[in-house]
C-alpha cells in the first residue's frame, strides 16, 4: 500500500457498521430477552455489551473486559463481569448479538439492499482483509477471528468488520500505553480532539465520574498535553496525529493482503452502506462532537 491511510479511509465505513449495533433497540430487545434489561438511564445495555463484546474470549473476568476494552472504568466492569456469565453464557450472547446485526442492519440497509451483489462482494473482501490480521497480541481481534462465518452477507460483513475494528483498536491500545496514557487520559484526549463522544455521553457510558474526568485533564495538563481550557495543546494534537499514523501502521497488514484495487473497491462498498445506515438513524443523535 503506497498510501497509509487507505487502511484508515477504509477502516471508518466499517466501523461505523461495526458499532452501531451496540446502540441499536435491537440489541437491547436481544439482551433484554436474555435476562439483561436495559439500565435506568443507560444509552445501552452495559451488561449486554460487556458480555457480548467479550463473549469471542470466553466467561472472563473484569479484569481482563477492563484490560481489553481500556477506556471503561473498571469499577462499571466489575458490576456486571463476572455476574453476566450468571444470566448468560458466551455462546448465548454471541447469538444474541448476530441476531440483533441481522435485524438492525435490514431495517438500516433494507432487505433488498442487505442481501444484494453488492453487500456480498463487499463481505467477501472484508472477510479476506480479516483473515490477513495477525493473531499475536491481538485478543480481541483474534478471539472475533476465530468465530464462524454467517451464510447471510450483511452478516458476515459485519462480522468482518468487527475482526478489523478489534485488531485496530487492540494496536490502538498498545500505543496509547507505550505513549503513558491509561484509559480515562486517552478518553479525555480524544474528546478534546473533537472527533469521539461528548464528554457527557463518555463520562455516562465509561462509568468515570466529574472527579475522575478532572484529575485525568489535569494530569493531560501536567504532561503538556492539554489547555487550562480543556483543549489540545500543540503537543497533544501532534500526539493524537501520530498515535493515530501509528495504528495505520500497526493495522496495515490486512489492507496490503487485499491490494489497493480491493481497498479502493471495499472502502467504496462499505462507505455507500455506511451513508444509507448514517441516513436512517443508526446512532443516536448528539452522542458525537465537543457536546
Amino acid at each position: 500500500m503506497t498510501d497509509p491511510r487507505a487502511g484508515r479511509r477504509c477502516h471508518n465505513p466499517l466501523n461505523a457498521l461495526h458499532s452501531a449495533v451496540y446502540f441499536s433497540p435491537e440489541f437491547d430487545a436481544e439482551m433484554e430477552a436474555l435476562g439483561l434489561p436495559k439500565g435506568p438511564g443507560a444509552y445501552f445495555s452495559a451488561a449486554g455489551y460487556f458480555g457480548a463484546r467479550s463473549a469471542a474470549m470466553g466467561a472472563v473476568g473484569p479484569g481482563t473486559v477492563t484490560a481489553t476494552f481500556f477506556n471503561f472504568a473498571h469499577a462499571l466492569v466489575a458490576r456486571h463481569v463476572p455476574s453476566v456469565w450468571a444470566v448468560a453464557t458466551p455462546d448465548q450472547l454471541l447469538a444474541a448479538r448476530l441476531r440483533a446485526v441481522d435485524k438492525l442492519l435490514r431495517r438500516l440497509l433494507g432487505d433488498a439492499a442487505a442481501a444484494s451483489a453488492e453487500t456480498a462482494e463487499a463481505a467477501g473482501l472484508a472477510r479476506r482483509a480479516a483473515e490477513g490480521c495477525d493473531r499475536a497480541g491481538r485478543p480481541l481481534g483474534a478471539a472475533e477471528l476465530d468465530q464462524p462465518v454467517a451464510r447471510e452477507p450483511h452478516v458476515a460483513l459485519w462480522q468482518a468488520a468487527t475482526v478489523l475494528r478489534e485488531h485496530r483498536g487492540d494496536g490502538h491500545i498498545a500505543l496509547l500505553t507505550h505513549a503513558g496514557m491509561d484509559g480515562l487520559e486517552a478518553l479525555v484526549s480524544h474528546t478534546a480532539s473533537g472527533r469521539g463522544f461528548t464528554p457527557v455521553f463518555a463520562r455516562a457510558t465509561r462509568g468515570w465520574s466529574e472527579e475522575e474526568w478532572s484529575a485525568a485533564a489535569e494530569r493531560l495538563r501536567d504532561k503538556g498535553l492539554l489547555d487550562a481550557a480543556g483543549e489540545l495543546t500543540e503537543a497533544g494534537t501532534a500526539l493524537r496525529a501520530d498515535l493515530e499514523h501509528e495504528t495505520d501502521r500497526l493495522a496495515a497488514a490486512p489492507y496490503d493482503g487485499l491490494g489497493a484495487a480491493g481497498v479502493a473497491r471495499l472502502t467504496d462498498l462499505a462507505g455507500g452502506l455506511a451513508a444509507v445506515a448514517l441516513g436512517n438513524g443508526a446512532y443516536p443523535a448528539g452522542i458525537f462532537g465537543r457536546g
